[in-house]
């Protein structure tokens, strides 16, 4: 018995040891139940807030990047003339079909359009894609000029609007009659005579539209005024006897297409009918007309 009891029995030192003990071990449970969950809790919470606050980030930047590239997949409109829109453009616009169609109808008779009101009239599109595509419609300058003129312009009578138009000789206007034109400054009008010059007078309407940088727009504001009403008088050349220098000065043809004709005429010996030149290879034969005025075979 006494020697079981030495087991549990300990001096002052040993039980102030192991009373130590047991408050260490209380304090360390304590500290493990009440106190490490709430600060690895507090942890958890500010880690997962921060991944959130920097994935939200990360969706702002993203969708910014995505509006960019829709922004800039989309083509960009620039100014245009709505007279010449293409099937493409008129895609891209947003017009249907049937838009289109329309229009390029009415642009096949000769017509154009000089107003936003007429274009709605002409393709029916809709007061929406209007008021979108509207902005970026750009007249020629005459056109503008000529709107203005007519909102400055007193009322007329019916009697007046009724009156037929009498047009004058294309072959006699002089450059002050052609600058009154809208669209033709000194600069056209000058080129105009002086073309008209070079060719000996125009011989038909259609040769006005063969002057440089005279848009077809304007040639038609022209031909509502003049015509060519007296032909000129062109003593044409004799193909078989003209020098080489003679024809090349003639209008249409140049040095390739009098070397041609020479060539021809060398290996025939005689052209019997200007028809023939129609078989030279090479000749434009789109200007065989226009040609066949300066020349003649005898």
């Amino acid at each position: 018995m006494k020697k079981l009891k030495s087991h549990f029995w300990y001096n002052k030192r040993q039980r102030n040891g192991i009373f130590f003990l047991l408050l260490l071990i209380v304090v360390v449970q304590f500290f493990y139940w009440f106190w490490f969950p709430n600060y690895i809790g507090s942890k958890t919470y500010e880690v997962s807030h921060s991944d959130q606050v920097n994935i939200e980030k990360f969706q702002k930047e993203l969708d910014s990047l995505e509006k960019e590239s829709i922004a800039a997949s989309k083509p960009k409109i620039f100014p245009f003339n709505p007279s010449f829109i293409t099937d493409f453009k008129g895609y891209q616009l947003g017009m249907s079909t049937d838009e289109i169609d329309r229009l390029l109808a009415f642009r096949a008779k000769g017509e154009y359009i000089n107003s936003t009101e007429q274009f709605q009239e002409v393709t029916k599109i809709s007061d929406s894609l209007l008021a979108e595509i509207s902005p970026y419609f750009k007249f020629p300058e005459w056109v503008n000029k000529q709107k203005s003129q007519k909102r400055d312009r007193p009322s007329v009578t019916k009697y007046e609007v009724n009156l037929p138009i009498v047009k004058q000789d294309l072959n006699v206007a002089t450059e002050e009659d052609f600058i009154k034109i809208y669209g033709i400054g000194e600069t056209l009008s000058s080129r105009i005579v002086k073309f008209r010059n070079s060719i000996g007078g125009f011989i038909n309407d259609d040769q006005l539209s063969e002057v440089y940088g005279l848009k077809p727009e304007v040639v038609l504001e022209v031909l509502k005024k003049y015509t060519v009403l007296s032909k000129p008088v062109i003593e044409p050349l004799n193909i078989n006897t003209a020098t080489f220098k003679e024809i090349l000065r003639l209008p249409y043809i140049d040095y390739e297409l009098t070397k041609l004709i020479f060539d021809y005429r060398d290996e025939v010996a005689e052209i019997q009918s200007l028809d023939e030149l129609k078989n030279i290879e090479g000749f434009p034969l789109e200007l065989f007309d226009r040609i066949a005025v300066y020349l003649e075979a005898k």
